[in-house]
């Protein structure tokens, strides 16, 4: 090969050796489940836009099966929070993959809603243990009834107490209450277990 043919070839050479490295392609993030308290505080954050003077009625699980499940969080969750002044109360999703068109990775409003007379709302500052310390103390007071159902799913609802006038954690063996046999009450301050329900 002559000199001047090598010359010709050097840009060549050189542009070869400076094309870029091929991308490293970046794996998806797998969607996490979140505990009831921090979905919780997401969708309080999100709804003070709303209202100010926001009191919970009550917070309680969805179950997506895309997701894979841990004890004491779930994908997605809702809450009702209420308005006295406006007389009103409203629902709030927060989920961390998007189902379905109605429920999207995020949090997402309902339209406002009269305020049901059944309604017993309490303040968000009442709720300090979280859902897996629920999970973990009502699973002490479980363990025969789940080992029997290991494949059972759990499902969690916030919302006031009938005998005590706090918030509780209820922990259900099964997708909904009136599915379900088994449940346990956990007192939402303190984190104590109250009562098992058959």
């Amino acid at each position: 090969m002559k000199r001047r043919d090598l010359l010709a070839l050097t840009p060549a050479l050189i542009w070869s050796g400076c094309s870029p490295a091929p991308e490293k392609k970046v794996a998806p993030k797998v969607a996490e489940p979140v505990t009831g308290l921090r979905a919780l505080y997401e969708m309080y954050q999100n709804s003070r836009l709303w209202a100010q003077d926001l009191l919970v009625v009550r917070c309680s699980s969805i179950e997506i099966t895309q997701v894979k499940a841990q004890p004491g969080k779930a994908a997605a969750w809702q809450a009702v929070f209420a308005s006295p002044s406006l007389a009103k109360q409203r629902a709030y999703t927060m989920s961390v993959y998007d189902a379905s068109v109605s429920l999207r990775a995020g949090v997402f409003a309902d339209a406002p809603t009269a305020l049901a007379s059944d309604a017993h709302p309490f303040q968000l500052a009442g709720v300090r243990t979280d859902t897996e310390q629920a999970w973990a103390t009502a699973l002490k007071h479980a363990a025969e009834y789940s080992a029997r159902n290991p494949a059972m799913p759990i499902s969690y609802i916030l919302e006031l107490g009938r005998r005590i006038q706090e918030p509780v954690w209820r922990v259900i063996w099964g997708e909904s209450v009136s599915s379900s046999v088994f449940s346990i009450l956990i007192d939402a301050s303190t984190g104590v277990y109250l009562e098992t329900l058959g």
